[in-house]
């Protein structure tokens, strides 16, 4: 049983609320007992909603690396291909050591349920690819370096 004190336009009232059973539940006001019959579940407490919930896991590759990337720094050397938003890598249109002119799609990114070309802004030589196929990135992350 819950006791709880409340003032209600001046006019105080003691009310005491026992545990609910099959949407049923005894309530006493100032003395005065009710049987109370709610129409539906009780409605969650404080204390239920305050509970943290705990985080969804990582994705993991088979080895169990974790497979978000982060932005890496560019080295200086050659151009980085950079993801303009974040998302899933989903295939690639090219190998190290192919030659890419400006303009070519050089990868697909899956992000919001949507796949995205991501094409170079420089021509080249595609020197080293950064990260895999299904690799979650982050918004700026290196995808590839062309030279």
């Amino acid at each position: 049983m819950k006791e709880y004190k409340y003032k209600i336009n001046g006019t105080k009232f003691n009310v005491t609320v026992g545990d609910v059973v099959d949407n049923k539940v005894h309530v006493e006001v100032n003395g005065t007992p009710y049987d109370v019959e709610l129409d539906k579940a009780p409605a969650p407490t404080v204390a239920s909603l305050a509970k943290p919930k705990a985080p969804a896991a990582a994705p993991r590759t088979e080895s169990g690396a974790k497979v978000i990337s982060t932005p890496a720094p560019s080295t200086g050397a050659g151009s980085a291909v950079k993801s303009p938003l974040p998302g899933t890598i989903m295939s690639f249109n090219v190998s190290e050591g192919d030659t890419v002119k400006a303009g070519d799609t050089v990868c697909v990114l899956e992000a919001m349920k949507m796949e995205n070309d991501i094409h170079t802004n420089v021509g080249g030589t595609v020197k080293k690819i950064l990260v895999g196929v299904g690799d979650a990135i982050l918004e700026g992350t290196d995808i590839m370096i062309i030279e």
